[in-house]
């Protein structure tokens, strides 16, 4: 299983500085992939290409980019943008987005999100292409197409969780995305039903990717108690809360991987065990965890 790590600011806010400074670190300690997410700070596809463009030979990839505020057009003339710009070292990963967030904050609808979804991907794959399209749909319309010279499509990526949505990955997308979803669920629920979506529609066995906050520590229960305090919240969204309770969890803490080396190594062997080709780790803690994480996730970065 190999292991990337997230830059920029999913656990604290960065400046332009650190975000290039987090991912020439990486690649110095090892990581082949930085991966973006698109929270309420940097836009996850600019943060992306100023990496590329100042850091080479890292793979790129976002996880994810909510597609309601973003029309295909639009999406997938960035991508192809980032594309260009850095040598197509992009994966895209994308999302329905957290329904909450979608009504309250940008006042858009966030009924029917699979509908929503498979409308999105079969227009956004195609445009990708360079393929123009013609799609007046339930929740959709798109017309036209994006032509950026030399960027090749880059693979897609599905945020799913729920049996409908991991079919839908497996059908249209080149694998899913996770986060905080533990090695339990991965292996009961997310591989085997993306895997079986891909089988079905004859396409190649899709890419797990499981996104965890890490923490190497020797103090698992105050690593767990901040990432109570940081992201416990999600654990009362039912996009969130579904998993874990598959899982068995009262809250994202309990799905963190932390402990001492040899505790993480067993940890991220069982999401290996699981059919999870590659870990998306999120250091966190104090100051001296956080280095300590990231150097040793450095050490086993490569393929398994």
């Amino acid at each position: 299983m190999k292991i990337g790590i997230a830059v920029g600011d999913i656990w604290r806010p960065a400046t332009f500085e650190e975000l290039i400074g987090q991912a020439r670190a990486a690649v110095e300690l090892g990581f082949g992939t930085v991966w973006a997410a698109q929270a309420l700070g940097w836009d996850a596809l600019t943060a992306l290409t100023a990496v590329g463009c100042h850091v080479p030979d890292v793979q790129l990839g976002t996880a994810v980019v909510p597609v309601a505020q973003r029309h295909p057009l639009v999406l997938a003339g960035q991508a192809l943008s980032v594309q260009a710009a850095t040598g197509d070292r992009l994966t895209l990963g994308v999302g329905a987005g957290i329904g909450m967030m979608v009504r309250t904050m940008y006042g858009l609808p966030a009924d029917r999100p699979v509908r929503r979804m498979r409308e999105y991907l079969e227009v956004l794959r195609p445009l990708l292409r360079g393929e123009s399209v013609a799609h007046q749909g339930e929740t959709l319309t798109a017309a036209g197409a994006v032509e950026v010279p030399g960027a090749r499509p880059p693979q897609v990526l599905l945020a799913a969780l729920g049996p409908a949505m991991l079919a839908l990955a497996g059908e249209l997308a080149d694998g899913v995305v996770t986060w905080m979803t533990g090695p339990r669920t991965l292996a009961g629920h997310i591989v085997p039903a993306v895997t079986k979506a891909a089988d079905s529609a004859g396409r190649p066995a899709p890419r797990v990717v499981a996104g965890l906050l890490v923490c190497v520590t020797d103090d698992v229960a105050g690593a767990r108690e901040r990432a109570a305090e940081r992201f416990g919240l999600a654990g009362r969204v039912p996009e969130y809360r579904a998993v874990l309770d598959r899982e068995g969890v009262d809250g994202p803490q309990d799905v963190v991987v932390a402990g001492d080396e040899e505790a993480v190594a067993a940890q991220l062997g069982r999401l290996a065990e699981a059919g999870v080709g590659e870990c998306m780790a999120v250091p966190f803690g104090t100051e001296e965890e956080w280095r300590r994480t990231t150097e040793v996730l450095g050490r086993w970065s490569g393929p398994a």
